[in-house]
């Protein structure tokens, strides 16, 4: 199997229109499906914070509005929980494989990382939320972490996992 990135094909990104992670992905599955009469494997993922109603949520990436800016998305959430004691958080991923555009039983796998919001931001590596999405049990932001070990706990590795096993038990049966 090889997997290829829809903009190397010429297909240009699906909207996230939805009010749920689930919804976006099996979404942007089926737009690239449609259009490259090939199997589409989607993602949709985010930044929750219990202290907001779970917001950013589903609009993580444009949380402070267009253009989508990382640093301005950060100072929102960090000035939204200034006055706040719990800044617990989480990522959530859902990764859908449609294997064709009309597919009923799409392959849909889920992936969370618990941590809290702080203020200040730490480390050099990652994007988003990453430095100031801290893991108290490591005493570091995702920004800290080398790509390996983000892999290994970060939401999307989790829900990447949870797929290939959904994918291997089907292969078994």
């Amino acid at each position: 199997m090889e997997v290829v990135p829809q903009s190397s094909l010429g297909i240009a990104d699906a909207g996230e229109p939805h009010g749920s992670f689930v919804e976006n992905a099996l979404a942007k599955a089926r737009h690239a499906s449609r259009r490259t009469q090939l199997p589409a494997l989607a993602d949709d993922s985010g930044i929750c914070v219990g202290a907001l109603g779970g917001e950013p949520g589903v609009h993580s990436a444009r949380f402070a509005g267009e253009p989508r800016s990382d640093a301005r998305n950060n100072q929102k959430l960090v000035e939204m929980l200034a006055d706040k004691d719990n800044r617990r958080a989480h990522y959530y991923c859902v990764i859908v494989l449609m294997r064709h555009a009309e597919d009923p039983e799409p392959i849909i796998a889920e992936g969370s990382w618990a941590g809290e919001i702080i203020a200040e931001p730490r480390g050099e590596n990652g994007f988003g939320y990453d430095p100031h999405f801290f893991i108290r049990d490591l005493d570091k932001t995702a920004a800290e972490l080398d790509p390996g070990e983000k892999n290994l706990l970060s939401h999307r590795g989790k829900a990447l996992r949870r797929l290939l096993a959904k994918l291997k038990e089907g292969v078994q049966r």
